[in-house]
């Protein structure tokens, strides 16, 4: 028993001695953390003489710097912040309402992509059916926003197909129809916002 309060004892004294040994290690830097770039000490606050005596126009410098925010922001202005909805978004809607036609197979608008199951008509009796992905680089309403591909495959019988890649005017034709409805979409929610 007695043994084991010794045992006891000492390991507190390491653990004392430990805890003192890092404290005495994290001194020097919390000492050092108070210099500033130029490497002099500088106590937290500001210099009185760079800053204007109208509080108006400190909290203007303030804001300017970066270093501050108004009320009126936080709670005032726009409630719950800016979100980019698919809603919100022309160009993606645009494209939804362009392939409306069309099966989808996967549409993730935080990823920015739309990908159409195989689609066929009715009327097409070769077995070639068509699948579109449409990818988005930007939410900007231009010609480089949008990378579209668009896959044929054609089918002899059900494990025989043959899936390629389209490099005709489909793609193209599409980018134009669904920059012509975002660009319609965006007028209409100007013209929403103005009235």
């Amino acid at each position: 028993m007695q043994n084991i309060l010794k045992l006891l004892k000492v390991k507190i004294n390491r653990w004392k001695f430990i805890k003192i040994f890092v404290f005495i290690l994290a001194i020097p830097l919390l000492i050092g953390s108070c210099k500033s770039p130029e490497g002099k000490f500088k106590l937290p606050g500001g210099d009185a003489r760079k800053f204007p005596a109208d509080p108006a126009k400190r909290v203007e410098q303030n804001l300017k710097e970066g270093r501050g925010f108004k009320i009126n922001d936080a709670f005032g202005g726009q409630k719950g912040g800016v979100f980019d909805f698919a809603s919100s978004n022309e160009l993606w809607r645009a494209s939804l309402d362009t392939i409306d036609f069309m099966p989808l197979l996967s549409v993730n608008y935080s990823g920015g992509i739309i990908v159409t199951d195989w689609y066929s008509d009715e009327q097409s009796a070769s077995g070639e059916s068509v699948k579109i992905s449409i990818r988005f680089l930007t939410n900007e309403i231009r010609a480089d926003a949008l990378d579209i591909k668009v896959f044929s495959r054609k089918c002899d019988n059900v494990s025989n197909c043959v899936v390629k890649e389209i490099d005709d005017e489909l793609a193209p034709a599409l980018t134009k129809q669904i920059l012509k409805k975002a660009t319609l979409y965006k007028k209409e929610a100007s013209e929403k916002k103005n009235n």
